[in-house]
């Protein structure tokens, strides 16, 4: 059965009687257990660069997993709530799936919870079968990393809902929504990892899969956000709690207990020094702000953030990649001297060294095309996302 989130006629009128006041519980609830998700991903990659993969039931997974039950518990809870003992106002501001009634960020962080479920014991028989310690991008991974994406969309979707309802001062609500999208590009960023690590910020894959993957969670978001600087926001809090993660980390011992162990370590790994993304964050910002004023065609829109992203990306990030490289970057801040404990002789020898840059006159353009589709496709998001009110 289809679900729609949009109103027309009768619906949105109705809708439009349902307008909100004030911020529910259950909205901080999700986005509690999505940051709650998307830290315990953090910390369990620490745990694996530290410690390597124990058992299934350590504390970062604890925190993955509480968050995800949290989100599907709760919306459960809003469906049936609503379902058995909602007034008027609240059905008409919810969507029915199954001959239940919910917001329709809620339906899609019950999804989200389903498929986090399903991927833990997924996650420890691929373990078991193929290594305790494997890569990011894995099958049980990649169905995890999707169920935590539909909780923070989820999340984004539910308070787009109430912004889009509410009367008055919408500007608390409008905070919410991009924590919700701060978060997703986090996750993002996170999932990228092996794809943008700064020995290869030179290169051209590097800022392909950036333009690919990231602009469209610049864009998107920010196309529905009733914010002046949604991208940069979205982006501060990506940095932030990546900062507040190198620095947090490193204050609680661990010891590698998985070989083979080239690194003797007694703190647990940070994780790396969050991409420049505020740099082309402002850039898109200050395009969609004339776009707006202008009224200008997103076609013509899209191929300017495209160019504007990976200007301003490569400007920032190129520079950037030789300071991570050099003594002025091994500290408690940026943290770029800390191996992980399986770090070999060989890679430990190349470790502060740049990948020397590739063809860059065919690999940049590649970028930009990237970045345009990516963009488009954002914009397209940020409108449907922009008439959300159920």
């Amino acid at each position: 059965m289809a679900i729609e989130a949009t109103l027309s006629g009768v619906g949105r009128r109705a809708a439009a009687r349902a307008a909100v006041t004030y911020v529910p519980w259950f909205l901080y609830a999700v986005l509690f257990a999505s940051t709650s998700v998307i830290v315990g991903v953090m910390w369990d990659i620490s745990w694996h660069r530290s410690i390597g993969r124990d058992t299934f039931w350590t504390p970062a997974h604890l925190a993955i997993y509480l968050g995800g039950v949290l989100a599907g518990l709760t919306c459960g809870w809003l469906a049936l709530k609503t379902t058995l003992a909602g007034s008027d106002q609240e059905r008409a501001a919810s969507v029915r799936f199954w001959g239940f009634r919910a917001p329709f960020g809620a339906w899609v962080c019950i999804w989200g919870a389903f498929a986090m479920v399903t991927s833990a014991p997924f996650d420890d028989w691929w373990h078991n079968a193929y290594g305790l310690d494997v890569k990011i991008v894995s099958p049980p991974h990649m169905l995890l990393a999707a169920g935590i994406a539909a909780i923070q969309c989820g999340a984004m979707l539910m308070a787009l809902a109430w912004q889009n309802r509410a009367v008055g001062n919408r500007r608390q609500l409008g905070r919410l929504y991009l924590l919700g999208a701060g978060l997703l590009l986090l996750l993002v960023t996170t999932v990228a990892t092996e794809y943008t690590q700064r020995w290869d910020m030179q290169r051209s894959l590097f800022y392909e899969v950036s333009a690919g993957a990231f602009v469209f969670f610049l864009v998107g978001p920010a196309r529905a956000s009733v914010a002046r600087w949604p991208a940069t926001m979205a982006t501060l809090i990506y940095s932030i709690v990546t900062i507040a993660m190198i620095v947090i980390l490193p204050l609680f011992p661990a010891q590698p207990l998985l070989g083979p162990i080239y690194v003797q370590l007694d703190r647990f790994m940070p994780p790396d020094f969050p991409l420049l993304l505020i740099v082309p964050a402002l850039a898109i910002d200050v395009v969609l702000q004339r776009a707006r004023a202008s009224g200008t065609s997103d076609w013509l829109v899209a191929a300017a953030i495209a160019a504007v992203f990976v200007v301003t990306f490569v400007a920032a990030q190129w520079p950037f990649a030789h300071f991570l490289m050099s003594p002025g970057a091994r500290n408690w801040f940026f943290a770029s001297h800390r191996m992980q404990y399986n770090t070999d002789a060989v890679s430990q020898a190349h470790f502060f060294t740049l990948n020397p840059p590739d063809n860059l006159a065919a690999g940049l353009p590649i970028a930009v095309a990237l970045a345009f589709v990516s963009a488009r496709c954002g914009l397209w998001w940020g409108d449907w996302m922009s008439r959300v009110q159920r």
